[in-house]
């Protein structure tokens, strides 16, 4: 794995947290009951964006650094998911 596909993995992986992190602890401003004119009842009421950024790096990192670890140690590769057997078997040099 090269230093973009690095980054690619990263940005990926920290998207798919921050998408999960972004509901958590949310309060609506129905619930806290000051309804801005023109909003939903459902939109949040005190969002701090700073905050679900660092939650979402906290949580990020780690996971990325296991599935980088496991991609550059070798330990699962492409052709363990190769079900149909469509890859070809690598040639075993007998020197």
């Amino acid at each position: 794995m090269g230093p973009v596909s690095g980054l690619v993995l990263l940005a990926v992986i920290w998207t798919v947290v921050f998408f999960i992190v972004l509901p958590l602890r949310l309060k609506t401003q129905g619930e806290a009951g000051e309804i801005v004119p023109g909003t939903h009842a459902s939109s949040p009421a005190d969002f701090d964006l700073k905050r679900k950024a660092k939650v979402t790096s906290y949580f990020a990192f780690p996971i990325w650094i296991v599935i980088a670890g496991v991609i550059l140690s070798g330990v699962v590769t492409v052709r363990d998911f190769d079900w149909f057997e469509r890859m070809s078997t690598p040639e075993v040099s007998r020197d």
